[in-house]
């Protein structure tokens, strides 16, 4: 828990949405490794506690319940940093969804079998939760000597990629990748005069419960990425899009 007196700007501060597994639990691990007080951003508490104390090893692990769709929540986590640091270093916008969250399929659909329901329900956290999260925890990154934003993407998202659109991918997930790629130039462009970086990492085909374990790399090896564009130094990229040091055309 985090008190209202421990306000330092030497502390360096990292919050990660979605990271009470997965991807995400492996990006706030590494961060914790590197000395950063990380917070884990979690829809559910418990399950959110459970891995703060699990990663507490490593390092000041901390959970913070957090659904990236919701107004107040998003509000209340910016507050909560805000009364205790005064600044943030690092946002991870992982939180994710797929159209096989929103209704049962035992296949990826095709485009023609995805609703406008389905889009709804991606958008509302692949990409209007982004924007939620990124506007409300500006002002503590403009308060750090080097903000990151690091959006979690999808090789998937990609038009212009060889490969990125073999088998049927799902549709409402991909192009809301596709337009988080977007959203990411955009705000890179807005922020180049300031200390803040913003960029996207595509971790690749990994195996979590996502994509019921189904994937050719482990959390941990698709981490790398996020916490490169993480720890970026000054004269470091923005605005583009990585999987592992190779840039993605989108």
């Amino acid at each position: 828990m985090t008190t209202p007196h421990e306000t330092s700007s030497a502390a360096r501060v990292a919050l990660v949405t979605g990271a009470n597994k997965g991807i995400g639990r492996a990006i706030a691990a590494e961060l914790a490794t590197l000395g950063f007080v990380t917070y884990v951003g979690a829809r559910d508490a418990q399950r959110g506690a459970e891995t703060a104390v699990q990663l507490s090893e490593l390092g000041d692990v901390r959970v913070m319940e957090l659904d990236v769709t919701s107004d107040a929540q998003v509000a209340s986590a910016a507050a909560q940093v805000k009364n205790t640091w005064d600044h943030l270093d690092v946002l991870v916008n992982n939180a994710g969804v797929n159209t096989l969250n929103h209704r049962p399929l035992d296949h990826l659909p095709k485009p023609t079998e995805e609703t406008v329901e389905d889009f709804r329900f991606v958008y509302e956290t692949n990409v209007f939760a982004v924007v939620r999260m990124i506007n409300a925890f500006l002002p503590l990154l403009y308060a750090s000597p080097a903000g990151r934003i690091v959006n979690v993407t999808s090789k998937r998202g990609s038009i212009g990629e060889p490969g990125a659109w073999v088998g049927q991918p799902d549709m409402a997930y991909s192009s809301s990748k596709t337009a988080l790629n977007a959203i990411t130039v955009h705000y890179a462009r807005e922020l180049a005069d300031t200390p803040i970086k913003i960029n996207g990492a595509a971790p690749g085909h990994v195996a979590t419960d996502f994509n019921n374990f189904r994937g050719t790399r482990g959390p941990a090896e698709a981490a790398v990425v996020a916490i490169r564009l993480a720890t970026l130094p000054k004269d470091g990229p923005t605005g583009a899009v990585f999987e592992d040091e190779v840039q993605l055309t989108w």
